[in-house]
């Protein structure tokens, strides 16, 4: 994060401050992040082959890919408050080491049910990370910087895209004859999972529980970044939610979990099913699959970081959340009707994947600018919950229309119509939250 990238009305000392914080803090967190999206979809590249060495249908693909999110839904809530108690260095060690092993054991799937029980509890380990850092990050920066914040760490979402694409199609390939007695498919869970348990332990000495307990800082700057925290505390609205019984009684918290609901199916349509629609194009090579599929991740990570800029300088979130979202939209509807024109498949898919991937940190603000301090843990928690319904409902969805009808098209459609839902959603936000 450059100099240039902090708001302009920081003071020259607080500015150096911020940039000691994210050089200290994001980069890592952005590494563990990458990962943990890797492990969460590698699926899609490993049904190109597992599907026919365990004579698995779509529809069992679909509804294990999507089950590691009734685990997630179940445990996030409490996940997250459980971190909010030990603290993020405990807890993500934890979590990233249990999940990481849940991950590589989906090499030994032989059944539906080992298939369905593995995602279930891998959803289940990793069900508070996401939510615990955004969560996290709010006790280190002030609202004005959550966009660049959200965007730099949640940029982690393409870039595993632009390199887990290419790098799962290289293991697919390499290992396609079979080595030391295992399928290429069970070399990706392997290779894409043990990682995830060495950076979960690398968490323990790395991450400091808050700004407190942060060796590299003087007095000096702790005390100041807890006076910006507590000034941004005071100017939220006051409407926002206090505690989590609040949380749980306040239409707007519900609404802004069936927005983030309409963004992640767009999200999810692409991580799950984007090899495959690239495969069912025509193209069989599972390397040219990989690098194909990095194109509209390579785009959205370009796209993410301009508009978090945007949105920070300009200090508004509607339209830099709407205008993401309708691009998203359009490109499933190009994407649904070029049946046959792989180019113009591509281009539909690179534009869902800018548009549904920018949703994600031009959302988060959003709810930071909404939920006080007590009641941020299970208020980010089950926003995040409600949302993450999505990664079972699209996939699944997906996978029994394409069971059904042969093609994606009619499920591309649908998922067209969740993110002009979270359009008009978008466009009901109170202008006191959308414009902080």
């Amino acid at each position: 994060m450059t100099a240039a990238a902090l708001p302009m009305s920081t003071s020259d000392d607080m500015r150096q401050t911020y940039r000691k914080i994210a050089v200290r803090v994001i980069p890592f967190l952005f590494v563990c992040y990458l990962f943990n999206y890797i492990d969460r979809v590698n699926v899609g590249f490993a049904k190109l082959q597992m599907l026919d060495d365990l004579s698995m249908s779509e529809t069992v693909y679909g509804l294990g890919a999507g089950i590691f999110f009734i685990g997630y839904l179940a445990c996030g809530v409490p996940s997250n408050l459980i971190l909010q108690r030990l603290g993020a260095r405990r807890w993500v060690a934890v979590m990233m080491v249990t999940w990481g092993l849940f991950s590589t054991s989906l090499m030994f799937v032989q059944t539906p049910a080992h298939f369905y029980l593995l995602r279930f509890l891998t959803g289940a380990a990793e069900a508070g990370f996401f939510p615990g850092i955004v969560l996290y990050l709010t006790g280190w920066f002030p609202r004005t910087q959550h966009g660049r914040v959200m965007t730099i760490f949640m940029s982690a979402i393409p870039v595993s895209g632009v390199l887990g694409g290419p790098v799962s199609g290289w293991i697919l390939g390499h290992f396609a004859a079979g080595h030391g007695g295992l399928a290429a498919w069970q070399w990706l869970f392997l290779l894409q999972g043990l990682p995830t348990v060495l950076l979960g332990v690398a968490v323990w000495f790395v991450l400091s529980d808050g700004i407190d307990a942060a060796p590299w800082l003087d007095a000096g700057e702790k005390r100041a970044l807890h006076d910006a925290i507590v000034q941004d505390e005071k100017t939220k609205p006051i409407t926002a939610a206090d505690s989590f019984s609040a949380v749980l009684r306040n239409p707007t918290i519900w609404m802004l979990g069936l927005l983030y609901f309409c963004i992640q199916s767009g999200v999810y349509a692409i991580n799950f099913w984007l090899p495959t629609i690239i495969q069912s194009s025509g193209e069989s090579d599972p390397l040219m699959i990989g690098l194909m599929s990095a194109i509209p991740y390579l785009a959205a990570v370009i796209f993410m970081i301009m508009m978090g800029r945007s949105a920070d300088r300009r200090q508004e979130r509607r339209w830099h959340l709407t205008i993401p979202l309708t691009i998203g939209l359009t490109g499933l509807i190009i994407a649904a009707t070029a049946t046959g024109n792989p180019g113009l498949s591509l281009f539909g898919m690179t534009l869902a994947a800018m548009g549904a991937l920018t949703g994600l940190p031009m959302f988060w603000p959003l709810t930071n600018s909404y939920l006080s301090a007590a009641a941020a843990a299970g208020g980010f928690a089950l926003i995040n919950s409600t949302g993450q319904l999505a990664g079972f409902v699209s996939p699944y969805l997906v996978g029994w229309i394409k069971d059904a009808s042969g093609s994606t098209q009619a499920a591309l459609f649908t998922l067209a119509i969740a993110l002009a839902v979270g359009v008009l959603l978008t466009l009901r936000i109170p202008a006191s939250i959308a414009n902080r």
